[in-house]
């Protein structure tokens, strides 16, 4: 399942929201920041947002990677080699105006002839592999499990008690959306006929002085709906709302559904690894909602210095897609074999920005990943959005078994938020002293979206390929390193720091950031390409 952070909204007492005249808000004390480190009290400009992931904890006193530091001092106008960096994923938009130029083609192969030139097993993969063909929606793992009907599976009645929780909780929202909506809705349009605008502000709202009823409660609902929440316009966060009802929907009637079968249309038996004729070479989104690839994709390589959009991490990459991921779980042939593709087709990185926590085909992935390793493939995966500590309940794919590594040649990372200091861990991210190896930026990442857009988006989604573009920035400038080498390069020459963080939604769980994962550090470009040049010389 795609590992963008989404944030749904819980809220049940709609009837004392738009009867009620006031509200307060619980806000955590902050703990102490113990390193020297000077925290950043002011909010981030436009501009800062949209590239703090590239900024400099210690001269910008935000905690981002130091890219353009890097830039600006070590790499300047170097190359170096091409590096191929595969995404499996969602589809990607290969004619977005950033990303069109980065996009790898296979030479070997004619486009449109209905022929396997380079007799890789894949007819007309001009730009990759599409392995879901014309699907898109899907059941989550442990609906699969259970429509199986395998009661003799050992996780068998995990996966019902996941599923009835799960059902449950969505059916609930879906009740509370369907509620709150409407009376959202109405408010926007009594203050926009009130306010003769649709984009009055929250200074207007709270300068309201009125008898009118209806006014009184329309004001209430969108404080506290709206910017109650963080949101800066009453639009903006009915979108938002819309957003997370369509997913509740998808969810109930596809990742949740028992008799769905979202994989009859790609024509495959999932369950038979050696039935490796299907998928076509269309690498493009197939949904409207399918942007999940598009936005990993520009975070790594979308195209320097070209007067739009946003700059990619490195510089001298070309992106090969690979489709696989739905909007819901992936199929664990798929992952395995859009593995070995890239590594047969000259990947020396791979970005994988999702996950599941069953994985019934746990094998085919294990002996792809070790089959990489044998190609020198850099695997980046996405840690994971559930405020888990992995050491407890492992996320797949994952390179351990029974909490010892199997390969050298996979990173797995959690996400931080922009602001150095006692919440610089996500409350999403997921952690663990033996299962997560760094930290990177992935709360509101700017980049690439289809259609020639760009939005902000977080999760441990957006953490790995930044990280995939610092191993690609790395295996270009010093392409002797080994995967392995280039593993141990981004752990050791992160930024390691002592503060004590919250971990989770509970922000009274505190601890250590050294605790949360391998190398208790925060990727840091500028120190990795210096750490490179030593080994590598």
């Amino acid at each position: 399942m795609k590992l963008l952070h989404q944030k749904l909204f819980f809220y049940t007492l709609l009837v004392s929201l738009i009867t009620s005249c006031g509200t307060s808000r619980l806000v955590s004390t902050p703990i102490e920041n113990i390193d020297n480190t000077p925290l950043k009290f002011t909010e981030l400009t436009e501009a800062e947002e949209k590239v703090w992931g590239h900024l400099d904890l210690v001269s910008d006193t935000i905690p981002g990677m130091s890219v353009n530091k890097a830039y600006d001092e070590l790499i300047k106008n170097k190359k170096g080699t091409k590096v191929i960096v595969a995404v499996i994923d969602s589809g990607i938009d290969i004619d977005h105006e950033d990303l069109d130029d980065v996009i790898w083609t296979n030479k070997d192969e004619i486009p449109n002839n209905n022929k396997d030139d380079d007799n890789n097993g894949y007819i007309d993969d001009i730009h990759g592999w599409n392995f879901l063909g014309e699907a898109y929606q899907e059941q989550l793992e442990y609906v699969r499990l259970l429509a199986s009907g395998n009661k003799s599976h050992p996780r068998y009645a995990e996966a019902e008690a996941e599923y009835q929780k799960k059902l449950a909780e969505y059916t609930n929202l879906k009740s509370q959306y369907a509620q709150i909506l409407p009376v959202m809705e109405d408010a926007h349009k009594t203050l926009s006929d009130y306010f003769k605008k649709p984009d009055y502000s929250e200074e207007n709202v709270n300068a309201l002085k009125t008898e009118d009823k209806t006014l009184q409660q329309s004001a209430y609902a969108v404080k506290v709906l709206v910017f109650g929440n963080g949101f800066d316009t009453v639009p903006e966060a009915i979108d938002v709302f819309k957003d997370n009802l369509k997913h509740i929907n998808e969810m109930l009637d596809y990742g949740l559904n028992k008799n769905f079968n979202g994989r009859k249309v790609v024509g495959d038996n999932p369950n038979d690894i050696n039935d490796r004729i299907y998928g076509n070479g269309n690498v493009n989104p197939r949904d409207k909602g399918e942007s999940h690839g598009t936005h990993v994709a520009g975070i790594i390589a979308a195209e320097r210095n070209n007067g739009k959009g946003v700059n990619g991490v490195a510089n001298n990459v070309q992106i090969m897609p690979l489709r696989v991921v739905s909007n819901a779980d992936e199929y664990d042939k798929d992952v395995a074999l859009a593995i070995r593709y890239a590594a047969d087709n000259g990947a020396k990185i791979i970005n994988m920005s999702f996950g599941k926590y069953y994985s019934p085909h746990s094998d085919w992935v294990k002996e792809a990943i070790i089959y990489a390793e044998t190609k020198d493939v850099l695997l980046v995966h996405g840690a994971g959005n559930e405020s888990l500590n992995l050491d407890n309940k492992p996320n797949y794919p994952t390179d351990q078994e029974n909490g010892v590594e199997f390969v050298n040649n996979f990173i797995s990372v959690g996400a931080i938020e922009q602001k150095y200091g006692s919440g610089l861990v996500a409350s999403y991210s997921n952690y663990g002293k033996n299962s997560v190896d760094v930290f990177a930026p992935g709360s509101n990442i700017y980049s690439t979206y289809p259609n020639n857009t760009y939005k902000a988006e977080g999760g441990t989604s957006m953490a790995a390929p930044g990280v995939a573009g610092v191993a690609a920035l790395i295996r270009s400038l010093y392409p002797k390193l080994t995967a392995a080498q280039v593993k141990q390069v981004i752990m050791d020459s992160g930024l390691p720091l002592k503060a004590k963080v919250t971990v989770g939604e509970n922000s009274n769980e505190v601890k250590p950031f050294g605790e949360l994962s391998r190398s208790s550090k925060l990727v840091n470009a500028f120190n990795a390409l210096i750490m490179a040049s030593k080994i590598s010389n």
